[in-house]
C-alpha cells in the first residue's frame, strides 16, 4: 500500500529517537526483555471501577457489577474485572485523596484490602476470596496499585520480607506523586529495593490477581523507568501471568522503544472523561502512537466513560454521535476497551454500543491500522481484516462543530479501479456499491465505520 513505507519510516524514527533517549542500562535490559510471553495478544477488554465508584467501591458493589458483566459483557469478550484505587483505605469517600489517610497493610509494608469494605479480606486474606469469585464467573481479576512504598510503611520502618533491609533503606522520599500522598518512590539502586517489589507482586499473585493497573508510572517516564522495570521483573518472579498496565499518561514518545518490553498497556493521556475536547485530543495521540501498537503492546487511550458515572450522580455527557465516535476511534486504533460506567444501570443503547460484534472485530482482529492525511476538521483511519484478500475497514470522523461532507478517494487503498461493496458496521447494514470514491455527510462530532469488500 502506498502509505506503508511511510508508516514504517515513522516507526523507525520513533524507535531510533527512543533508543537515543534510553540510559545504557535500560537499553541492555530492553534487549534482554525482548522475548516474553504474549500476555495480551489482542487489546484487553474489561471493566474498571474508577469512572463510576471513584475510591469507594465495596465488595458487595464489585460483585453486583461483576455478575452483570459476566452476563452481559463477557460473551462479547470483556473479561478483565478491575478494582481501582484506594481499596486499602477504610474511609475513602470520593474523587479526592485524603492526606495522611490510614492505609491497611501487612507487617512488611504491603497494601491489603480494607476489611470494612471487603469483608472477605479479614485476617489478612487479601483479595483471594473476591478473585476466586470473579474467576468462577469466567473472568480475570485486576487491581490498581500505586508506584512505590507506602509512606506509612516508611514512618513505621517496616521490614522487607526475606531481607535484612527495611522501608527506610529503600524509600526515595524525594520521589512523590503530585496528586496522591500515599506513597514514596523506591530507589532501585538500593539493596532490598527489588526484593520489596518482588514481595508485593508475589503476594498479589497468591491472591489470584491477573491484571495490575500501576499508577504514577508513565509520567514522568524518565524518572520512573527503573521502577517500571522492577515491576516487570517482579511479575516474572511471581510465578503468575499478570498483565501490566501503566498509568497515567501522557507517556513520553521518546520511550517508545522501552515501554512495550515491560508493560502490555500504557496510557497515552491523563484521565479521560466525557468531554468532547478530551475526545478530540485523543485523535492526535493515537496517531502518534500508532507505529508502536501491536500484539502485547497497546497504547491505551483510557477507559470508556459511558453510561452511569461519577458515583451515580449523572450519566455520560457524550451525545449518541460522540459515543459512537469514541467507540469507532478506540476500535480502529485498537486501544484497550475498558468500560467505566456502573453496570447496575446499563441501558440497552450503551449495551448495544459496547457489544456490536462487527465493531469489536475491528478492535480485536484488524491489521495494518493507520491514519490517513485528511482535511482540517476531519480524521480518517483504515485497516485490513485478517486473512488473504481481507476486506478493508474505513473510519471517517467529523471533529468539527458543524456538519461536514467527507470524501475519500479509494485509490488511497488501491481500490480506485474496482467496484466496492459497502457495509455500515454500526447499522449492521449493507449499502449501495461504490466506485472511485466514498462520500459521507456527517453531523458534528459524528463518524462512520465501514467495511469495504472489492
Amino acid at each position: 500500500m502506498i502509505n506503508l513505507p511511510r508508516r514504517l519510516l515513522l516507526a523507525s524514527s520513533i524507535t531510533a529517537a527512543a533508543a537515543l533517549a534510553l540510559p545504557h542500562a535500560a537499553l541492555a535490559a530492553t534487549s534482554k526483555a525482548a522475548a516474553r510471553k504474549p500476555l495480551a495478544p489482542k487489546p484487553p477488554m474489561g471493566w474498571n471501577s474508577w469512572n463510576s465508584f471513584a475510591t469507594t467501591i465495596t465488595e458487595a458493589q464489585a460483585l453486583e457489577n461483576a455478575r452483570i458483566m459476566a452476563d452481559k459483557l463477557l460473551p462479547s469478550g470483556y473479561d478483565i474485572f478491575t478494582v481501582d484505587i484506594q481499596w486499602y483505605e477504610a474511609n475513602a469517600n470520593g474523587y479526592e485523596y485524603r492526606k495522611d489517610a490510614q492505609l491497611t497493610m501487612d507487617e512488611y509494608g504491603r497494601l491489603l484490602p480494607a476489611p470494612n469494605r471487603f469483608p472477605s479480606a479479614v485476617q489478612g486474606r487479601g483479595f483471594k476470596g473476591l478473585a476466586d469469585q470473579i474467576h468462577r464467573m469466567g473472568m480475570k481479576f485486576g487491581i490498581h496499585l500505586m508506584r512505590g512504598i507506602p509512606r506509612q510503611a516508611v514512618r513505621l520502618n517496616t521490614p522487607i520480607l526475606g531481607t535484612k533491609w527495611r522501608a527506610q533503606d529503600i524509600a526515595d522520599t524525594s520521589s512523590i506523586c503530585e496528586w496522591n500522598g500515599d506513597m514514596y518512590g523506591v530507589d532501585m539502586t538500593k539493596p532490598g529495593a527489588q526484593a520489596y517489589y518482588d514481595s508485593v507482586f508475589k503476594l498479589y499473585a497468591s491472591w489470584g490477581v491477573d491484571f495490575i493497573k500501576m499508577d504514577d508510572m508513565s509520567r514522568p517516564y524518565d524518572k520512573n523507568w527503573r521502577e517500571i522495570e522492577a515491576a516487570h521483573k517482579a511479575i516474572q518472579a511471581s510465578g503468575r501471568d499478570i498483565t501490566l498496565s501503566l498509568s497515567p499518561g501522557e507517556t513520553d514518545l521518546k520511550w517508545a522503544a522501552h515501554v512495550p518490553h515491560y508493560a502490555q498497556m500504557w496510557r497515552i493521556s491523563d484521565d479521560f472523561w466525557d468531554e468532547w475536547k478530551l475526545l478530540k485530543e485523543q485523535f492526535q495521540r493515537l496517531e502518534n502512537w500508532n507505529p508502536v501498537m501491536g500484539p502485547n503492546a497497546w497504547p491505551d487511550a483510557d477507559m470508556l466513560p459511558l453510561g452511569r458515572l461519577a458515583m451515580g450522580s449523572r450519566d455520560t455527557k457524550f451525545t449518541p454521535d460522540e459515543q459512537q465516535t469514541l467507540m469507532s476511534l478506540w476500535s480502529i486504533a485498537r486501544s484497550p476497551l475498558i468500560m467505566g460506567g456502573d453496570l447496575r444501570h446499563l441501558d440497552a443503547a450503551t449495551l448495544a454500543l459496547l457489544t456490536n460484534p462487527e465493531v469489536l472485530a475491528v478492535n480485536q482482529n484488524s491489521q495494518q491500522n493507520r491514519p490517513h492525511r485528511a482535511d482540517p476538521g476531519t480524521r480518517i483511519w483504515s485497516a485490513r481484516a485478517p486473512g488473504a484478500g481481507g476486506a478493508h475497514y474505513l473510519a471517517l470522523f467529523n471533529t468539527e462543530d458543524a456538519p461536514a461532507t467527507i470524501e475519500f478517494d479509494l485509490s488511497r487503498l488501491d481500490l480506485g479501479d474496482r467496484t466496492v461493496a459497502l457495509r455500515d458496521l454500526w447499522r449492521r447494514q449493507d449499502g449501495a456499491p461504490v466506485r472511485g470514491a466514498i462520500r459521507q455527510v456527517l453531523a458534528p462530532h459524528a463518524s462512520v465505520l465501514l467495511r469495504l469488500t472489492a
